[in-house]
């Protein structure tokens, strides 16, 4: 056999000296932006759910139109023939809870994946005055109309929150101690955002008389900094000779949080007061909502490991709390649990996977449960709320773990599904639940959008993506299918074939997935990206969900808990072993790739001495979870110091030796997730070990690694790398 620095050497150059994107033009249409499809967004709805608001194309205007028929019924507003203030255009709109006004935002400035900052204005419908919400701050953050939209509560960039009167057009500071990269009012920091999925951590009472926020003293986690170069994507020419830098709070696997605490203020007296919710084992509070009565703050409380969530009511005025519920589990609570809470005035919904499999619960506000919504060997991801007949709405796997199927549960609690039972639906519905949208799409046919009445009578289609079909309906189709490993697991996978594909030829494969911890990627839905174009170039593309994946229950999910990369590396060469036996493909061109998680899996299925794998490109990949951030790792891995030998074993880092086939890896050098450190550590390691690796890197790009092209070069250099080592 080769010695191994030999083979890659002679393996790389087969690579051409130089490469163009150029050589790939016909990869540009399968991936982004290309192959996006055209979406509905949802839209502002008037309480009666008859009429909407949209802004018009141009963002010149807000109009209304009739729900059932789409028809134009009058213009809101017109930046043309405002009062007091003029603005060019609108970004984004927000109607009052009692639609007499509209707070717009424009010039949008992202912060982190959710969170960004605009310049907001208030504007009168009826006397259409405009002015801007703060004569203090040129841009705010997370703006909240009180219920009566009377006042609107916001975060300005010194970190506090402040209250805008409307009626007065006065501005009234909430908080003063807010301070950069120490404490933090109103909205999260970036662990919070990014894993709790969370923009906004304000809550009006419905009296208007209090609001409530969760403070962040960050003060203890430690910083995190990366440099930032000039580029010439979106050039930043303050770098042109020296970098810069850029640093915020990050606190990675087994280091401080923010410390969180929730407080009050009284509209009237205008004072603040600190809430005591109870000591006990908690470290996070992911959310916070009043249950339909102003003496019913609702807080919802995380331990550490994050496997035990109660629920407290709070009276915001006499500081007194009642646990309402606690759910917990041996392994990590699922993240629905706490994040898709619903409270309604008389009681409150929440799933809970407490069976095995993820199910809605309703219980009232002293903490008694009233009825379990669903039941059965299969798990519900979205809680739609119930409509005025008793009825229940969910999103559900009730058919088939890749599938998405709506339903209606009945107060008798039987099941309707409103959607087919092959493919994948979401919906959303008016405010008085008397129409609702489906959004629903398969593995043949994009996002088709129907509006329906709530008699399930279909009203019109909003959207067919007609022309995205027509596009590419000569593209590859998923065929989706099982593999039976030698532990006798069924996995779900799908199969992407070469046009003309004959049983009889020989076909290298790529091997795609994420494989994270309650993901799917093999759905019945409808996916368009490079997968199908390197079908058409003559390769096999096998996607698989393994153990750990989401649909199938909490046995099969929580088998990765604290040994993260063991299971799915298993399962992924299980499928690899079982692709290579196939009489129409190449046994020993097989590749792997994989994004983020997967590429972190990447790394772990090339890392061990007898891989199947004859080539890996990892991009953005973790290489150790004590780099990640504490949420996520301690989630599945609980700390390093409570896991130590699971941290070290998970970690692609500490496996290099085992490292045998050609790598290619990608990153981008300002990825405020998945730090470039994780790449430049495992390259560090490779170089100790006499290995080494292929790398491109992305200056100044993010996790996502997009704009000017990026999508394509990330691809176009993936798909050269499985040109070179497996034809």
């Amino acid at each position: 056999m080769k010695n191994f620095l030999t083979y890659l050497l002679l393996a790389s150059a087969a690579l051409p000296a130089s490469a163009s994107i150029s050589d790939d033009k016909g990869l540009a249409p399968y991936v982004y932006p290309q192959n996006s499809t055209a979406w509905v967004p949802r839209p502002a709805y008037l309480a009666d759910g008859l009429s909407y608001l949209a802004l018009s194309p141009d963002g010149k205007k807000i109009v209304k139109y009739e729900t059932a028929s789409g028809k134009e019924i009058e213009t809101v507003m017109d930046v043309t023939h405002t009062r007091e203030t003029t603005i060019p255009s609108i970004q984004s709109f927000v109607l009052s809870p009692d639609g007499s006004k509209l707070l717009v935002g424009r010039e949008r400035r992202s912060i982190y994946r959710r969170s960004s900052m605009s310049k907001y204005y208030v504007y009168n419908i009826r006397t259409r005055q405009l002015h801007p919400l703060s004569v203090k701050f040129d841009y705010q953050r997370e703006p909240l109309f009180s219920p009566d939209g009377r006042m609107v509560a916001f975060v300005g960039v010194d970190n506090n929150i402040h209250l805008h009167k409307i009626d007065y057009n006065t501005e009234v500071d909430v908080t003063t101690d807010g301070q950069i990269d120490k404490v933090i009012n109103g909205v999260p920091d970036w662990v919070y955002e990014e894993e709790f999925t969370t923009s906004v951590s304000m809550a009006w009472a419905p009296d208007n008389l209090t609001l409530c926020y969760i403070k962040y003293n960050e003060s203890e986690v430690p910083a995190y900094s990366f440099p930032l170069y000039e580029g010439t994507c979106d050039p930043m020419e303050q770098y042109a000779l020296y970098p810069g830098s850029f640093t915020y709070k990050y606190p990675v696997a087994g280091q401080p949080n923010s410390k969180v605490s929730v407080h009050s203020y009284d509209v009237d007296n205008r004072k603040t007061k600190n809430l005591d919710v109870p000591s006990g084992n908690f470290e996070y509070i992911p959310r916070i909502a009043f249950g339909g009565s102003p003496d019913r703050l609702i807080i919802a409380t995380l331990n550490r490991a994050q496997t035990r969530m109660e629920l407290f009511s709070m009276n915001p005025r006499s500081n007194v709390a009642k646990s309402i519920l606690v759910e917990e589990e041996q392994a990590w609570l699922e993240c629905p649990t706490y994040e898709n809470l619903t409270f309604n005035d008389d009681n409150f919904v929440v799933l809970s996977a407490r069976t095995g499999y993820t199910h809605a619960y309703q219980y009232t506000y002293s903490g008694a449960m009233t009825r379990a919504i669903t039941s059965g060997e299969f798990d519900v991801l979205d809680y739609y709320g119930a409509d005025a007949r008793g009825n229940h709405y969910v999103q559900s796997t009730a058919t088939g773990p890749i599938n998405r199927v709506v339903s209606r549960i009945d107060p008798k609690g039987v099941m309707k599904h409103l959607t087919p039972e092959h493919g994948c639906a979401s919906a959303w519905f008016t405010p008085s639940r008397n129409y609702y949208t489906v959004n629903y799409s398969n593995a043949q046919t994009p996002p088709v959008y129907t509006l329906r009445t709530i008699a399930d009578k279909d009203v019109r289609i909003l959207e067919d993506n007609a022309a995205v079909k027509s596009k590419y309906a000569s593209a590859p189709k998923c065929e989706f299918f099982t593999v039976t490993t030698p532990e006798g697991l069924s996995i779900n996978a799908y199969m992407l074939k070469p046009a003309g594909f004959n049983p009889s030829g020989s076909y290298p494969v790529i091997m795609t997935q994420y494989s994270g911890p309650g993901s799917q990627k093999v759905l019945d839905a409808w996916s368009i990206d490079w997968q199908q174009y390197a079908a058409m170039q003559g390769y096999i593309v096998i996607c698989a969900d393994g153990r750990g994946t989401g649909g199938r229950g909490r046995a099969w999910e929580t088998v990765v808990y604290r040994n993260l990369g063991h299971y799915e590396t298993i399962d992924q060469q299980a499928v690899a072993a079982w692709a290579a036996s196939q009489p129409y493909v190449k046994a020993k061109s097989i590749g792997i790739c994989g994004w983020s998680y997967g590429g972190y899996e990447t790394l772990m299925c090339v890392s061990t001495p007898s891989t199947p794998f004859a080539a890996a490109v990892a991009i953005a990949p973790v290489t150790d979870w004590r780099y990640y951030d504490t949420i996520y790792a301690e989630r599945y891995m609980l700390t390093p110091q409570e896991n130590e030998d699971g941290y070290r074993v998970s970690a692609p880092l500490n496996s290099v030796k085992n490292l045998t086939v050609p790598l290619l890896m990608m990153h981008g050098t300002a990825d405020d997730n998945v730090h470039f450190m994780n790449t430049v550590q495992y390259t560090s390691a490779l170089q100790s070990a006499g290995k080494w690796c292929d790398m491109f890197i992305y200056p100044n790009m993010n996790h996502s690694i997009n704009g000017c092209g990026a999508r394509l070069s990330v691809y176009s250099r993936m798909l050269d790398y499985f040109n070179a080592h497996l034809r």
